[in-house]
């Protein structure tokens, strides 16, 4: 993983970890990632950041084979917000600030997880009823419709918290 120019991971590596890894990350993965970086994250830092509500919740997954129990994955894109979180806190940002200004930080990423779930299940149920009963034109191209709704969706939102950011960082910089 390479870093960017503003410090944190590039724009190309977080869109390449949330790609190369659909299933999520265990915490054990996050922090290794980070400490092949250079970067100290503890199991504690990050269950902490969870406990604030700055990072999802993991999501247990049973493990393959007889009796190997569960595992908690997180979304691949915890990645991210971590190290949006590093970044804000480099920038003099405490966590109570992040909390306040960016409680939301995490809630958009969930959002377009599950709206893209929800989506990718519509489209299963046209594809198998479309074996038996044909192709049904009306419902395929409103799904259509609504993926591209979806991701203007997503867009808006993530450019109003992008203002909303930016807005919190020229009061910080006036006082």
């Amino acid at each position: 993983m390479k870093s960017s120019d503003a410090g944190g991971i590039s724009e190309a590596d977080l869109d390449a970890l949330e790609r190369d890894h659909p299933e999520g990350f265990s915490t054990q993965q996050v922090v290794e990632l980070f400490a092949a970086r250079g970067e100290r994250l503890s199991e504690a830092t990050f269950r902490k950041y969870v406990q604030l509500g700055l990072l999802p919740r993991s999501v247990r997954v049973g493990r393959k084979g007889k009796h190997q129990g569960s595992q908690g994955l997180y979304p691949a894109t915890v990645v991210r917000q971590l190290d949006r979180i590093r970044r804000l806190m480099g920038e003099g940002l405490t966590i109570g600030e992040i909390r306040k200004d960016y409680l939301f930080l995490g809630d958009i990423d969930g959002a377009a997880r599950q709206l893209s779930q929800l989506l990718t299940n519509i489209d299963e149920v046209i594809g198998s009823r479309a074996e038996t009963e044909g192709v049904d034109e009306v419902a395929s191209r409103a799904l259509g419709e609504a993926r591209e709704l979806t991701e203007q969706l997503i867009a808006k939102l993530r450019a109003i918290e992008q203002r909303l950011a930016m807005r919190a960082r020229m009061a910080r910089a006036a006082v």
